[in-house]
């Protein structure tokens, strides 16, 4: 129940076990659990099975976890869990730059119960962490993107650079003079840092923060020179002139700035850097279950309300097939694999 304490979680499984088979589906056809930890849940999925059986025509499950937490996986499980009238559970696993819920996932049953909200975080770790204990392409099947942000680059107020030219040429002036903010190694935000360095041919220091906060209070306040950040957080320091934007990092300029030019159009042909989503299952998950999903995911990506919703925040939604999907995740790991070689990132 969602509302359920988690230091109570046992005596609720405790509980659930005891009351029939029609009460259980009565209160988790309305309700998702909140609660993620791998022994309750596997008994109730046991118990679920038992009931409902495992017929793979069925499309899905009547229960199913969703690893990776977040507003987007909320949305996302929502959504689905109206579509197709199952219950899905978002489970956090944060840490070790989305290792821990990623393993989770890949060492979990391939049978439709779990599910991965993946960004491409997983992509730039598949060079950036070479020994963790799982790949995509290998572990994973891609099932369908979701939505992607792009970001913006703004610049403090006083330096001397108003466009993404007068800023390389500034920048190529004095190699590492200049230092740029981020919320950590290996994030989107760094690595669009070092996407740019690449493309532009410029020696800018990475000066990596525990949060994006700390980041940008320092590029506010003008004690470092620029950051890359989400555009809704940053367009309201940029209309009150406390940074001047440069560039969008996406293909197309932001409906939410669209006077500001983007990052290929105004200097670095080809540049392209964006926060994208998307979602996969285990390898081994039928492929009735697989196609379901892609199918479904679709309709919430293709929904007009959603779009505009979306929109609104600076997020662009995404619709492809699953193969389309996993050349385009396949092709995601070998552009930041070249950028980890070059740039010589590591994480601790």
């Amino acid at each position: 129940h969602p509302d359920a304490a988690r230091d109570n979680s046992g005596a609720i499984v405790d509980e659930l076990l005891r009351v029939t088979a029609a009460d259980v589906e009565a209160a988790l056809g309305t309700k998702a659990l909140r609660y993620g930890r791998d022994d309750h849940y596997d008994v109730i999925s046991a118990f679920i099975k038992s009931i409902r059986g495992s017929d793979p025509d069925a499309g899905l499950y009547w229960l199913a976890r969703m690893l990776e937490a977040g507003e987007d996986a909320r949305f996302i499980a929502r959504r689905l869990q109206e579509a197709l009238g199952q219950a899905f559970i978002v489970d956090n696993r944060p840490g070790a730059g989305s290792v821990i819920g990623t393993d989770a996932a890949a060492k979990s049953a391939p049978d439709g119960y779990t599910l991965l909200l993946m960004s491409n975080t997983h992509t730039v770790n598949e060079s950036l962490i070479p020994n963790k204990p799982f790949q995509l392409l290998r572990d994973f099947i891609p099932i369908a993107p979701i939505n992607a942000s792009d970001l913006l680059l703004v610049v403090k107020s006083d330096l001397p650079a108003n466009t993404t030219q007068e800023l390389i040429k500034a920048a190529k002036a004095k190699p590492d003079g200049m230092s740029y903010a981020s919320s950590g190694p290996g994030t989107p935000y760094h690595m669009a840092g070092e996407l740019f360095k690449y493309m532009a041919g410029v020696a800018i220091v990475h000066v990596p923060y525990r949060t994006s906060s700390g980041a940008r209070t320092d590029v506010l306040g003008g004690h470092l020179e620029m950051m890359f950040d989400a555009i809704p957080t940053m367009a309201g320091h940029m209309k009150a002139g406390q940074v001047k934007a440069i560039a969008t990092t996406g293909k197309q300029r932001s409906a939410i700035l669209p006077n500001v030019p983007t990052m290929s159009e105004s200097g670095v042909p080809g540049y392209e850097a964006t926060i994208w989503l998307g979602l996969m299952a285990p390898k081994g998950t039928p492929a009735a279950i697989i196609n379901k999903l892609n199918a479904e995911v679709a309709k919430i990506t293709s929904n007009p309300e959603v779009r505009r919703q979306w929109a609104a925040q600076g997020t662009a939604a995404m619709t492809m097939g699953t193969e389309e999907f996993a050349q385009y995740v396949n092709a995601d790991i070998s552009k930041w694999a070249q950028i980890v070689k070059v740039s010589g990132v590591k994480v601790d």
